[in-house]
C-alpha cells in the first residue's frame, strides 16, 4: 500500500488557501533554503537513534534498524529535534491514503478543503495523486503549497487533480536564487508561467530578507511577471523573521513595516493589485 510521509496535520488552517482548510505537511524536501524556518521538515530520518536516549517520556524508539515515534507520549519537549544530528528529529510517521482521509473527515463539515505543503509535497507525487482522487469525491477543493521544483506541465494526473497552486518564488534571479536554496529557479518560473496560462495559479509568494537578497530587484520583477500572466493573482510578501531559522546558516534581522511597504509600493506601480505583506 502506498503511503505518504507526514510531519503533522493542522485541522484548520486560515492562512493556508482561502477558507478554513486542513493543512497537511509532508516530510522531505529538495530546496535547503539558507533562512527556512521549518528545517526540520527538510531531511528525512537516518535511523540514528540519538532521539531515543535523550527523549524524557519514553515518546521515541530505538528498534536497531529503525526509529519509532509514539504519538501519543510525546509532549512536545523539543530534545528529540533539539539533539538530531540530522536536524530533522522522529515526529513524523508514514499514512495510507486512507488514514489521513479519516483525519479529513472528522473536520469536513467546518473545511472548505485541504491544503497539501511541506517540506515539498509534490516530490511525493504518486501519494498525492491517490490523495487528490478520493478527496475529489467529498467535494472539497486541494491547494497545493510548493517551491515549485516538479514540473506541472510533465505530471498532469497532479495537475488536473488540484484546484490551485500557491507558489513560491524564492529570488528572480538564477544565481541568487542557487545559492539560497541550492537549486537554481528556471523550473520555478516555467510553473508560475504555466499554472497562470491554465488558471491555476492562486498566490506567489516572496520571503524578503535583509542583507541577504536583492529584495527591490526581486519583488520588481517577479511582480513584472505576475502582472504579464495575470494581476489578480495574489502575491504575498512575507517578512524575514529569525524563529526556528538555523542560526549557523543565516544571521538576519526582519525588515521593518515601512520597507514592506515601500516593496509593495513597486508592486502597486507594476500593475498588481492582489498584494499581501504577512
Amino acid at each position: 500500500m502506498l503511503k505518504g510521509l507526514i510531519r503533522k496535520i493542522i485541522p484548520f488552517s486560515s492562512v493556508d488557501g482561502p477558507g478554513n482548510r486542513t493543512s497537511i505537511f509532508f516530510q522531505g524536501c529538495n530546496f535547503d533554503c539558507l533562512y527556512c524556518h521549518n528545517p526540520e521538515t527538510i531531511n528525512l530520518c537516518k535511523k540514528c537513534g540519538t532521539c531515543a536516549f535523550v527523549c524524557p517520556y519514553d515518546a521515541v524508539e530505538f528498534l536497531g534498524d529503525h526509529v519509532k515515534w509514539h504519538e501519543e507520549k510525546c509532549m512536545d519537549c523539543g530534545l528529540c529535534l533539539k539533539n538530531c544530528k540530522n536536524n530533522c528529529g522522529p515526529r513524523t510517521k508514514y499514512m495510507s491514503v486512507g488514514e489521513i482521509l479519516k483525519e479529513i473527515l472528522k473536520y469536513k463539515p467546518f473545511i472548505s478543503g485541504i491544503t497539501v505543503s511541506g517540506g515539498e509535497c509534490t516530490l511525493q507525487k504518486n501519494f498525492l495523486v491517490d490523495l487528490f482522487e478520493k478527496v475529489k469525491k467529498l467535494n472539497l477543493s486541494i491547494y497545493v503549497d510548493t517551491n515549485g521544483s516538479t514540473d506541472f506541465s510533465k505530471n498532469k494526473e497532479l495537475t488536473d487533480l488540484m484546484d490551485y497552486a500557491m507558489l513560491d518564488i524564492k529570488s528572480f534571479d538564477k544565481d541568487e536564487h542557487k545559492m539560497l536554496t541550492g537549486m537554481d529557479n528556471s523550473i520555478v518560473l516555467k510553473n508560475a508561467r504555466y499554472l497562470a496560462s491554465i488558471n491555476k495559479l492562486y498566490e506567489v509568494r516572496t520571503v524578503i530578507v535583509p542583507d541577504l537578497l536583492d529584495n527591490d530587484k526581486n519583488v520588481d520583477e517577479i511582480s513584472k511577471l505576475i502582472a504579464s500572466l495575470d494581476s489578480n493573482i495574489r502575491y504575498k510578501l512575507i517578512k524575514y523573521r529569525p524563529m526556528g531559522v538555523r542560526e549557523n546558516k543565516i544571521k538576519s534581522l526582519s525588515p521593518s513595516n515601512d520597507y514592506m511597504e515601500n516593496l509593495k509600493d513597486i508592486c502597486i506601480h507594476n500593475g498588481l493589485s492582489n498584494i499581501i505583506i504577512l
